[in-house]
Parts: structure tokens; sequence; C-alpha cells
């Protein structure tokens, strides 16, 4: 299935972020909020994973889920203190509906031509994201 495109602010920083930029790699997207637990142990080990690889093959994005936080810069609050990937804020539950997300965190695998490869709710383990990524690159 092919990932809709979307637009979508930078958290922290002027300017936009458009999902086709990036086509002709793997893009790894993480909606999350701040309050939860579960995206608190998920994003330090993407964090870490985003550290690690090669960043012209695989493009990591986070996108705070600004419809689902209690207030507006609680996002913005968490990205500073644990983030250094890009992020992006939402608008309200916009491309968190596009992608058919459930809950916090999702973890989108899209390939390099645009297709969904995979989508992981929860506890996103890194080992299955390498494994479903490495073929790709």
């Amino acid at each position: 299935m092919k990932a809709l495109n979307f637009t979508l602010p930078y958290i922290d920083k002027e300017g936009s972020y458009q999902l086709k930029s990036d086509l002709g790699k793997i893009i790894v997207l993480t909606f999350w909020t701040s309050w939860c637990p579960a995206c608190g142990s998920d994003l330090p080990l993407k964090e870490k994973l985003y550290q690690t690889v090669d960043s012209e093959k695989v493009k990591f994005i986070t996108i705070n889920v600004a419809g689902r936080e209690r207030t507006p810069n609680e996002g913005l609050h968490f990205h500073n203190n644990f983030l250094t990937q890009p992020t992006l804020v939402d608008r309200g539950l916009e491309v968190y509906r596009q992608f058919n997300c459930l809950g916090v965190p999702t973890t989108v695998i899209i390939n390099q031509d645009g297709e969904i490869i995979t989508q992981l709710s929860d506890h996103a383990n890194p080992i299955d994201m390498i494994q479903t990524i490495s073929p790709y690159i």
C-alpha cells in the first residue's frame, strides 16, 4: 500500500517536512505523545537506532500527535529533552488518522518507492525493525 504524502511543520524550528522529499530512502515514522509510558520506553530505542544508521539510506522521523496531547507545549518539551531526530507536529490527528493509527507509539516503515512495508504498534522491537529494514538497504 502506498504511503500518503503529507507536509507537516517541524516541532522545534521553522519550515515543513514533506514525505516525498525522502523517497529513495527507507523512512521510519513514529507517532507519539509525551504522556504515553510506552512512548517513553520506545522512543529512546529508536533514538539509538537513529544515531547509528546511515542517514543517506534510512530517514527517521517522529511525529508528535498534537491532537492527543494535554497541552501544546508538552510535545515540544519532550522533544527538547529526549530526541535529536527530526520531529514534526501533527495537525490535531490528521496524519495519525491517514496512517490508520490505533494508538501510540505507532511505527510505520516505508520503502524507497513509498510503499508501506509494515506498521508496528506499542513496543516496536528494535531487532524486528532492523530485520524489516535490512533487505532494503
